[in-house]
C-alpha cells in the first residue's frame, strides 16, 4: 500500500492495530495459565474478552468504509509479544512471574494506547467521527486496563520483594 494521503496512512494504522489485536487475542491465553495471582488471571481473562471486542469494532470501521482489512503484520506488538514470551520461559518464582506478566502486559497496553490515540486523531482530522468515537471507547478500555494492571501490582510486587528478602 503507498501512503500518499492520511487517509491512506490512517488505514494503515488500523490494519496494524488489527493485527495487534489478534495477536493479543492468540497471547492472553499463555499469560492467563502462566499467572498465579488470581487477580491477575481475571484481568487478562476480562482483557481478553475486550480484545476481541476491539477487534469487532475495527470490522465496523473496515466495513463503514468498504474496505477488506489487509494481510499486514504489526511488526512492534510482534516484538513486544516475543519479549514477553522469552521472559514467561525463564525460571522464576509464581511472584516474580506474576510482576514480569504484568510488565508485559503493559507495554502491549502502551502500546496499543499510543497507537489508537493517532488513528482516533486522524479519525477526527478526516471527518470520520463514528470511527473516532469508536476508537476512542477503544482507548478508554485500554486505558482502564493498564490502570488495573498498575493496581495489581502495586500489590504483587511488594509480595515479591517481600519473598526475596
Amino acid at each position: 500500500m503507498d501512503l500518499e494521503t492520511l487517509h491512506d496512512l490512517y488505514m494503515h494504522e488500523l490494519n496494524d492495530l488489527y493485527d495487534a489485536e489478534n495477536q493479543i487475542i492468540e497471547a492472553l491465553p499463555k499469560m492467563i495459565d502462566a499467572a498465579s495471582d488470581s487477580k491477575l488471571r481475571d484481568a487478562l481473562s476480562s482483557h481478553l474478552e475486550e480484545t476481541r471486542q476491539h477487534a469487532r469494532r475495527l470490522e465496523q470501521i473496515f466495513q463503514a468504509h468498504n474496505v477488506e482489512t489487509e494481510d499486514q503484520t504489526c511488526k512492534g506488538l510482534e516484538g513486544i509479544i516475543d519479549e514477553g514470551d522469552d521472559l514467561l520461559d525463564e525460571e522464576m518464582s509464581p511472584a516474580i512471574g506474576d510482576a514480569a506478566i504484568i510488565a508485559a502486559a503493559q507495554k502491549v497496553e502502551h502500546y496499543e494506547m499510543a497507537s489508537y490515540g493517532s488513528a482516533r486523531t486522524w479519525a477526527n482530522l478526516l471527518g470520520h467521527k463514528k470511527d473516532a468515537e469508536l476508537l476512542q471507547q477503544t482507548l478508554n478500555e485500554e486505558g482502564q486496563a493498564d490502570k488495573k494492571l498498575t493496581k495489581i501490582a502495586e500489590s504483587l510486587n511488594v509480595e515479591a520483594v517481600r519473598r526475596a528478602g
